[in-house]
């Protein structure tokens, strides 16, 4: 079982997106390809399956973060392109493994303070205990008592995939 819970996009949000991306562009459905299934959804935390009305859009995770909590990144507000289902999903639902906690998988855990500022990070090489090895890296993270936020990312292209807030 994970000893953190893992979020996705909230639901206020993903509405928002489904109209349109965080850089002010119009979302575009479409179906995705075989090229595409694996890809992870950051509404439901899936997979993406060929076949799938998705889309992919332009995603602010820290700006809306700190919406919500009167925090000013400022430089440190940043986006991403992310794939969500086009229309509503089943959203997620916590389990006893981390979403895309592949083996082998090289992850950057990003932390930040109340300010919305960056306080660290740590690169992650996800381990055969997947579930340990995201458990003990997120524990460092919040072993900081000025941490309150977590996105957790791909290495290779920066993608947020999922944030831990303090628990």
């Amino acid at each position: 079982m994970t000893r953190y819970i893992a979020r996705p996009i909230e639901p206020t949000a993903l509405k928002e997106l489904r109209t349109a991306d965080d850089a002010g562009r119009p979302t575009v459905p479409y179906t995705a390809t075989d090229d595409e299934a694996g890809s992870p959804l950051r509404c439901c935390l899936k997979p993406v399956e060929a076949g799938e009305r998705i889309a992919l859009v332009s995603y602010a995770p820290l700006r809306r973060w700190a919406a919500g909590t009167g925090a000013d990144p400022g430089a440190y507000d940043e986006q991403g392109p992310v794939f969500l289902h086009a229309d509503e999903c089943g959203g997620y639902v916590p389990g006893d493994r981390y979403p895309f906690d592949r083996p082998g998988a090289r992850r950057t855990v990003r932390r930040y303070d109340a300010r919305g500022r960056i306080a660290g990070g740590a690169l992650l090489e996800i381990p055969a205990d997947a579930t340990a090895g995201i458990d003990a890296a997120l524990d460092a993270a919040f072993a900081d008592p000025e941490v309150v936020l977590v996105h957790v990312r791909a290495l290779e292209y920066g993608c947020w995939h999922f944030e831990v807030r303090r628990p």
